[in-house]
């Protein structure tokens, strides 16, 4: 079994260079690779020389100790600081779909900024914020300290500028006085870790979200066009500016005008860029509190934040220390932000949650629950009123998982993290024309689930399959698809792999009813986690994966809870965690048959157990010298056929068993 948790200690090279502490050393040329769904905690200082490279899938946990001197860096072979962001590299898991794809996350601690020199490149690819037409910005976080802006121009493959109403330029929101502002000179730093940003992309990629091709991933050059890569020096939580932001007067003071028509210092009319989802609810557009008391932010570390539990006080021993007592909601996604040619934005299917306010349900979260604020990501936050200062601590926020934190689980960062040690379950349910179930069989994985045949049963929860089931899967192979040597053995009603060794590869569905009888019409999806189904229309589980399934001639879809989708031919695949390129083309192989070689105890005999729509058969058998042993011809299938061999002699069998439909099955037998 895969071990999720890594901590480096005897193994790990201690180092002291100029009286700076560094515990994990990754040497010139050397590569430290971190799976998805791995946690890799070190408890010192870290440092990459020369080419070395931690190529970061999963999860990486840095507690340093400012009084021991500990840094975090990434120098040359001769010891100078290295700043081309090609030593600790955060990916994506799946580049292809951002939105529901893991990703590399990296937590540093205990130490102050200056103790801080390495640079990090992050894999960036995000839903696009502007249409296709007529808008052309992108809204991001920059989770690094002292970057200059200029350095997003080559990271992007386009041309930042400092013109206002180019939409070329860069803006940071003010959250006091409700605009944004443009930087003009672009040889400026990030200095304030929680601000929130527009790129403009009228002339540029981020337009269609889509990295040129010409841009490799670092460290895989071929895998071209899949990500932007933006680097920079992580910020730690003891930057003051992150361990908590004031909220309070935004937008005090400012007259918006008469239907939101008076001017901000840059001529731009209130009502062409304000917007108020929640106020407008409650009362007319630009009554007096509408558009005030918002707050605009970005993620500013490089793990997840959790906002569910900010709106009331939880328990000192596992809470987050946050109670914004009058939060009204967050708005966490902009969806598509649209810009008309007179200069009015507005956005189409924002993601928002909202917080209760009624006795005994106080700071309970309602409406696109979901609350994980990735890296990257900016939000918005609303009050609902300005009755007194709130404070945001961001530190008690940083999860690794990408769900949110139940109630009464500790705030630590590893808590309930991706990898929990859970069993996932996908059931596949046939269903006739009347909604009628005909058929099911179930495809599970955990973290110490084995992949392919058992051979322990005190571990195994795999359950064979009868000859008479519609539907059923097949052992699957280390690489995915059927494992031949035992498609004439068994076949599965539960299956079971290896949720980190599997992840991506293939178990074929079978489906023994689709062009004979075809009284299967349509599949119907079920999830469940450590038993328990989940929400309908989830997709992904605690571990920020989910499961799919693709059809004969399709392309993997992911499976939601509850989905019923048409039976398209005999054969599919389903996946846990998105199909990996080697596994999207499956292998060519005729499904095999129902037909089994099986060992009966009760006759201490071999048996064939024949597929219900075989009607007759021939069955030979030959010793391992190539000798024909048993020959019998047509044989009805209706009953068991007992394969009598002398017991006495212990040998290897070739059983071969063709149908009247032509139908071959070919089996061995070890004595």
């Amino acid at each position: 079994m895969k071990k999720n948790l890594l901590t480096i200690g005897l193994l790990s090279l201690t180092v002291s260079i100029n009286a700076q502490n560094v515990l994990l050393h990754v040497d010139n040329t050397a590569k430290m690779y971190v799976s998805s769904g791995t946690l890799v905690y070190n408890g010192g200082g870290l440092q990459t020389r020369g080419d070395g490279i931690i190529d970061l899938y999963g999860n990486m946990m840095i507690e340093g100790v400012e009084a021991n001197n500990d840094v975090v860096r990434t120098i040359t072979t001769g010891g100078t600081a290295k700043l081309d962001g090609s030593n600790i590299v955060l990916r994506f898991n799946d580049p292809d779909n951002p939105t529901t794809s893991t990703y590399g996350q990296l937590y540093i601690n205990g130490l102050t900024q200056s103790k801080i020199s390495a640079i990090v490149s992050k894999e960036f690819k995000a839903s696009r914020h502007g249409a296709l037409t007529g808008s052309y910005f992108q809204q991001i976080a920059i989770p690094f300290a002292g970057k200059a802006l200029n350095t997003l121009s080559t990271e992007f493959a386009k041309t930042f500028g400092t013109t206002r109403f180019t939409q070329n330029e860069i803006l940071r929101y003010d959250n006091s006085l409700v605009v944004s502002h443009h930087y003009t000179d672009l040889s400026t730093t990030t200095s304030v870790p929680t601000q929130y940003y527009m790129l403009g992309s009228k002339n540029g990629n981020l337009n269609t979200a889509t990295p040129p091709t010409t841009m490799p991933r670092i460290g895989l050059p071929a895998d071209n066009g899949k990500v932007f890569t933006i680097s920079g020096v992580p910020y730690t939580s003891s930057t003051a500016a992150t361990s908590s932001v004031t909220l309070f007067n935004a937008g005090n003071g400012i007259n918006f005008g008469t239907g939101g028509n008076n001017i901000n210092q840059y001529l731009e009319k209130y009502n062409t860029y304000l917007q108020d989802n929640l106020q407008l609810t409650v009362g007319a557009a630009w009554a007096p509190d509408y558009g005030k008391n918002m707050y605009q932010y970005g993620n500013p570390f490089l793990t997840n934040l959790d906002l569910s539990r900010i709106g009331y006080t939880e328990s000192a021993a596992i809470g987050d220390g946050n109670n914004i007592s009058n939060i009204w909601g967050v708005r966490y996604d902009p969806g598509t932000v649209i810009t008309l040619s007179n200069g009015s934005t507005y956005s189409t299917g924002a993601l928002i949650q909202t917080f209760s306010n009624s006795p005994g349900t106080i700071g309970v979260p309602v409406g696109d629950t979901g609350l994980i604020i990735k890296p990257m990501q900016s939000f918005v936050i609303k009050l609902r009123n300005n009755s007194a200062s709130q404070t945001l601590n961001f530190n008690t926020l940083r999860r690794f998982s990408s769900t949110v934190r139940a109630a009464g689980t500790d705030y630590t960062v590893t808590a309930a993290k991706n990898t929990s040690n859970s069993i996932k379950q996908l059931g596949v349910i046939a269903l006739d024309a009347a909604g009628n179930e005909v058929g099911r069989t179930y495809y599970v994985v955990s973290p110490t689930s084995i992949t392919g045949h058992q051979n322990n049963a005190a571990t195994s929860v795999q359950a064979g399959n009868s000859g008479g089931n519609l539907i059923g899967t097949f052992e699957e192979a280390l690489n995915g698809g059927y494992d031949l040597n035992y498609t004439s053995s068994y076949w599965l009603y539960i299956n079971e792999a290896n949720e980190v060794d599997f992840l991506g590869k293939n178990v074929k569905l079978a489906n023994y009813d689709y062009g004979v009888n075809n009284v299967a019409v349509s599949y119907k999806f079920e999830i469940k986690e450590n038993a328990e189904l989940v929400p309908s229309g989830t997709h992904l589980l605690s571990s920020g994966i989910g499961f799919y399934y693709k059809a004969p001639n399709g392309t993997a879809q992911q499976i939601t809870q509850g989905a019923i989708v048409p039976i398209a031919g005999a054969e599919y695949d389903l996946y846990y965690g998105a199909p990996n390129s080697s596994t999207l083309g499956t292998e060519n192989i005729v499904k095999p048959s129902r037909t089994m070689v099986v060992y009966n105890p009760e006759i201490a005999d071999y048996i064939v157990r024949f597929d219900p729509n075989w009607k007759k058969a021939d069955i030979q058998v030959y010793d391992m010298s190539g000798k024909l042993i048993i020959s019998e011809k047509g044989v009805k299938t209706s009953l068991d056929f007992v394969i009598k061999l002398d017991n006495s002699i212990k040998s290897s069998y070739v059983v071969k068993i063709v149908a009247d439909n032509g139908e071959t099955v070919n089996a061995k037998i070890l004595k």
